[in-house]
């Protein structure tokens, strides 16, 4: 039977209850986290069995060159994690201009699009510090789904058949990812065995092999050979940087974000603003409520676009972005009745696959690794299935704080997002999908801590994504009644049907329990393949 899998009717997923819980965005790699939590380890295990599982099963996402963010309470204190990787020793602006000219990034996909992937080392850190289990039996599940296969989903066969025409011409691609010439259809076996063999060779050698050994010269080889600048040294110099997370009071809860070179601050910043405002007195889902939420966002875009950058590099801190006192000046100039287009305040005056898991220890894992855009540079190291991240299209050729430079990280998009309050843990959550990211931690924070609708109710709801200018995409179940006031007020919004990139896709899991007694609320996003499971 050939099933036509486009299902036209709406779906509704109920919270999942447990002790132990994992949400992604594939049931398979939720399932390698659970047997992790079986077999004894603890959530920050389940995590990495997870992600390496997801490396396989979504590659539009992420794959073994991506790079990786965490926030992780380890049952006493929050830990932040960033092992984004930087510019290869050869890159200067000077290099792409004799390469591109007159180009004001880096190129969008190809071998000079790849930054140093940082997800294996984020695995290798967060193991190394906080795992009970042996680094091995984390990649068994992984090992397992690629090297006999996994039956291809909806949602991802979709981006995958969107990506070919572009990225089949790119090194190793085609090779990789159409083993038949064309794209896998739904339902259809899909083997990774050069994937297999890394992740093999990486489990053996608790990561070295990738950074230090074998698939490091592997990777040089392959760069050197279709143009590219990246080294064995390079990959052997990286060591991702354990962080304090940057926090915003809200609602008398506090967010926690990983601190620039990543776009967390924005949801921060978009908090911060709102508070000034009592949306609880505004309908939920009404104009009012919607226009302020999207106001603020654009408020918040405006200072990331022009001062984020890695942190060391950076004209303003994050402290002056989120001062109080400024952020009530730029909450000021909102207009209830007209969308607006923003310019960077003054604060001197003072863009993907997401995963958590939590334990009944009380351990809770945000995690977070991406390709950024769809498959990233296209790129795939034939021998070892490395698909590299296209992160350094990130970076601007051009004078300024994200320019780009050898060593240096680019301008990051991937944020995991981590709740707690009077310094207890509450909710690991995230929602992927380029500058979508910020706008969904803030739309769901909203709807959970001024609307108090429960963590999937929050996930499900129609969502805005604020693009540029006066331009929005809003989903198309959106109130057309709200839509049309919305219009009025100024805001151009086009009403489009995508549910793996335009609107994210988040997990989120809420402690339900005291101290001693953990219990969790898990919600996995249906615009994935996802699914929240626990015991």
């Amino acid at each position: 039977m050939h099933f036509n899998f486009n299902n036209p009717y709406t779906t509704t997923r109920m919270p999942v209850f447990a002790r132990n819980v994992v949400s992604t965005s594939h049931p398979l790699a939720a399932q390698a986290g659970l047997r992790m939590l079986w077999k004894g380890g603890n959530a920050v295990d389940a995590a990495i069995a997870a992600a390496a599982v997801m490396t396989v099963c979504e590659p539009c996402s992420n794959g073994l060159g991506s790079d990786a963010f965490a926030i992780l309470w380890d049952g006493k204190k929050l830990h932040g994690l960033n092992s984004s990787g930087p510019a290869p020793a050869a890159w200067n602006p000077e290099y792409f201009s004799r390469k591109y000219g007159d180009a004001s990034a880096p190129p969008k996909r190809g071998i000079d699009s790849a930054t140093v992937p940082g997800a294996v080392a984020s695995w290798m850190a967060m193991s190394e510090k906080f795992g009970k289990l042996p680094f091995a039996d984390l990649l068994e599940p992984a090992i397992d789904i690629a090297e006999r296969g996994y039956l291809v989903p909806v949602i991802i066969q979709q981006k995958w058949v969107l990506a070919t025409p572009e990225l089949k011409g790119q090194p190793g691609w085609a090779q990789a990812f159409l083993p038949h010439g064309r794209p896998p259809n739904v339902g259809e076996l899909f083997q990774f065995r050069a994937a297999a063999r890394a992740l093999r060779l990486i489990a053996e050698t608790k990561g070295q092999a990738f950074y230090s050994g074998e698939i490091a010269q592997a990777l040089e080889k392959f760069s050197k050979d279709n143009g590219g600048a990246l080294t064995a040294k390079d990959l052997a110099a990286f060591k991702p940087e354990w962080v304090e997370t940057i926090t915003r009071d809200y609602r008398g809860y506090t967010l926690h974000e990983i601190p620039p070179n990543g776009q967390g601050i924005a949801a921060l910043i978009a908090l911060g603003i709102l508070e000034k405002f009592d949306l609880s007195k505004m309908p939920l889902d009404g104009a009012d409520s919607t226009h302020v939420q999207i106001e603020a966002m654009k408020l918040a875009f405006a200072d990331v676009y022009r001062y984020v950058a890695e942190r060391r590099a950076m004209e303003v801190s994050t402290d002056q972005m989120l001062d109080d006192a400024y952020l009530a000046g730029r909450a000021k100039k909102i207009d209830m009745e007209r969308a607006q287009e923003f310019a960077p305040g003054n604060p001197v005056k003072g863009g993907t696959i997401y995963l958590t898991a939590a334990d009944e220890s009380g351990m809770m894992v945000s995690f977070i690794q991406s390709n950024y855009m769809g498959f990233g540079s296209g790129c795939v190291e034939p021998t070892f299935g490395v698909s590299l991240q296209n992160r350094g299209h990130g970076f601007s050729l051009r004078p300024g704080a994200n320019q780009v430079a050898p060593g240096k990280r680019p301008f990051h998009t991937i944020i995991p997002a981590f709740l707690t309050k009077d310094g207890q843990p509450v909710m690991s959550f995230g929602v992927m999908g380029g500058n979508m990211q910020p706008q969904g931690h803030m739309q769901t924070l909203v709807r959970m801590l001024d609307y108090a609708q429960d963590p999937q109710s929050a996930c499900d709801a129609p969502r805005w994504r604020f693009n540029a200018g006066l331009e929005l995409n809003v989903e198309h179940q959106m109130n057309p009644e709200v839509i049309a006031e919305l219009r009025s007020r100024g805001h151009r919004m086009e009403v489009i049907n995508d549910n793996y990139q335009d609107f994210g896709a988040g997990q989120f899991i809420w402690r339900a329990g005291d101290p001693g007694k953990e219990g969790y609320v898990a919600a996995s996003d249906a615009r994935r393949d996802g699914l929240a499971a626990g015991f």
